[in-house]
């Protein structure tokens, strides 16, 4: 691996930070002491900062030279809703919030490039550090997208990465097209008659509704979708009744659809919605559907992507650039690639080696309770965020 020296020189002191937000975990929108150690940190380099965008996001901005070229790089910054189970001296000092994907460690990384970017600046334009609030499940880039950061912040292309658990440390996941999967969830009410239950003849029942409905479901995926066209239904909640003697007046369905395009989210909501009235109708029952599209699936550029390849290629070597199975989790960098070309690339976090004395027993994977950032990514990642801005840069303009 090709790490810059003045990246690996400061990489304890971007450990310590790294630390310090991981003992600090905040809850999307909620950023503010992390927002202000970013701030605080990037001031101390000579950083100018905006503060405010999306709420509790910070943008970093980067200039050198004459040229009217930019580039953005992103990392998110909150934590989750859940509690650590590690105990070493950096765990979580707050009940019910844990940094188990490893923002604080995408802060980091990308604070060691800004760090060496604001020393050396061997570029000319503009290098713009998105610092995002509210990626687990508030949409932080859309609200920064709201607020304006593309047209305050022009921006040729953005890119954005997440650590891997699992993958090798110094390896790189990348693919044209689709990396991650739409988010999206469904609440479907199912109206009957409630009645006595050894007296259902004078009643509506909603439960045989709900049953040959949530089997229908599948149809949709199995009947109607193409099958080379990744997509996933999971009815995940149903709740009926009170009593074992009575047939309930309502049914409540719940669960998730993933894709990888919006044309077949587009058709998987339309048949859900026509297989759920139709099936209450066909029973004299009715429906309430909702359909609520939370994330967008992130869909990688196609040049944007070769020259992620190219350029970090030159960082771990060309046999540790690697094609990435899309997965059908979900990432709000999806909406800055609906605005601006880019790529969202993932680096190697390890098998969970690296974790000290008092991790919990559980597996070192995202969104687990014994989950902690590898350090050994901070020289790493600053490095590839340093070389793609400088290439960017660097490239003919489009």
């Amino acid at each position: 691996m090709q790490v810059i020296d003045s990246i690996l020189a400061d990489a304890a002191a971007i450990a310590a930070i790294r630390r310090d937000i991981h003992a600090h975990p905040e809850l999307c929108f909620q950023e503010q002491r992390t927002a202000d150690v970013i701030a605080r940190a990037l001031t101390e380099w000579g950083i100018p900062i905006h503060r405010g965008m999306g709420k509790t996001g910070v943008v970093g901005i980067i200039k050198n030279g004459t040229s009217s070229r930019a580039v953005g790089l992103r990392a998110d910054i909150d934590a989750l809703p859940m509690t650590e189970h590690n105990h070493f001296p950096h765990a979580s000092q707050h009940a019910g919030k844990m940094h188990a994907c490893g923002h604080d460690g995408h802060t980091a990384m990308l604070l060691a490039a800004a760090k060496h970017l604001s020393r050396h600046r061997n570029f000319d334009g503009t290098v713009y550090l998105i610092f995002q609030p509210a990626e687990e499940g508030g949409g932080g880039a859309r609200e920064m997208i709201k607020d304006g950061i593309f047209e305050k912040f022009p921006m040729e292309a953005v890119f954005g990465a997440h650590n891997w658990p699992g993958m090798p440390v110094g390896m790189v996941g990348v693919n044209p097209g689709a990396m991650m999967a739409s988010s999206n969830e469904f609440y479907i009410t199912v109206r009957g008659k409630g009645s006595h239950a050894a007296l259902p003849h004078l009643g509506i029942d909603p439960v045989p509704i709900a049953c040959q409905m949530v089997q229908a479901f599948q149809t949709i995926i199995t009947r109607n979708r193409r099958p080379i066209d990744p997509g996933v239904i999971s009815v995940t909640t149903i709740h009926a009744g009170e009593a074992t003697n009575v047939v309930p007046d309502t049914v409540r369905i719940e669960g998730t659809v993933r894709t990888f395009s919006l044309e077949v989210l587009d058709l998987i909501e339309k048949r859900m919605r026509q297989v759920a009235e139709h099936t209450c109708a066909a029973f004299d029952a009715t429906c309430e559907f909702e359909f609520q599209r939370n994330y967008p699936p992130t869909v990688n550029h196609a040049a944007e992507t070769e020259f992620v390849k190219r350029t970090l290629q030159g960082v771990v070597g060309d046999s540790n650039v690697v094609p990435f199975e899309p997965t059908m989790g979900a990432e709000d960098f999806s909406y800055f690639l609906l605005e601006k070309p880019g790529c969202y690339f993932t680096l190697g976090n390890g098998d969970g080696a690296h974790r000290e004395g008092g991790h919990g027993i559980g597996p070192c994977m995202l969104h687990n309770p014994s989950y902690d950032f590898n350090d050994e990514l901070i020289p790493l990642g600053g490095t590839c965020w340093v070389r793609l801005a400088e290439a960017w840069l660097a490239r003919p303009a489009a």
